[in-house]
């Protein structure tokens, strides 16, 4: 009896092996789609932080003063990131025809925008510089050497996309 329930044991597990996950879901050119990089409301220093110390890594490889995470204008990034998300597209005008420029004057902030980056994936912020450095108009604004300020923030949607917003000021 304990040889027949040792082999009915072992038929289960064998069985439970063979039974594999759902396919994941594929986007349209046929990749799987990602995992979602999911941020959670105690995430939100590390996360800040993990991209200005890699930006300012980034500025003092290529002998650059690095930069201030300023309040305003990480504001101004929070406000387009979810603006973005609304209006379902990664693009630099907010739904009230507002530029750049316009939301940073905005929020106070004293000195000049310079430059800003957008970005609407499923990546995690490391991923999303190194893409950004990958592109010669988005690395331009990284290391711009006028810059001396910079803010960066995101929104992320329940499915898990991100939309990344980083504002560089002088």
């Amino acid at each position: 009896m304990r040889l027949h329930a040792r082999a009915a044991v072992a038929a289960v597990l064998l069985l439970a092996a063979c039974v594999g996950s759902a396919p994941k879901e594929v986007a349209p050119d046929g990749r799987p789609l990602p995992d979602a990089y999911v941020i959670g409301p105690g995430d939100v220093s590390r996360v800040t932080y993990s991209m200005v110390d890699s930006i300012n890594s980034v500025r003092a490889k290529n002998g650059l003063a690095p930069l201030t995470l300023n309040a305003q204008l990480t504001a101004a990034a929070a406000t387009h990131s979810r603006d973005m998300s609304v209006q379902n597209r990664p693009w630099h005008f907010g739904s009230d025809g507002s530029s750049p420029i316009l939301r940073v004057q905005r929020t106070g902030y004293a000195g000049r925008m310079l430059g800003e980056n957008i970005s609407e994936t499923y990546e995690n912020e490391i991923e999303t510089l190194t893409a950004w450095m990958q592109v010669k108009g988005t690395r331009a604004v990284i290391v711009d050497p006028a810059a001396r300020d910079v803010g960066f923030s995101w929104y992320q949607e329940p499915s898990g996309k991100l939309w990344w917003t980083l504002v560089t000021g002088g």
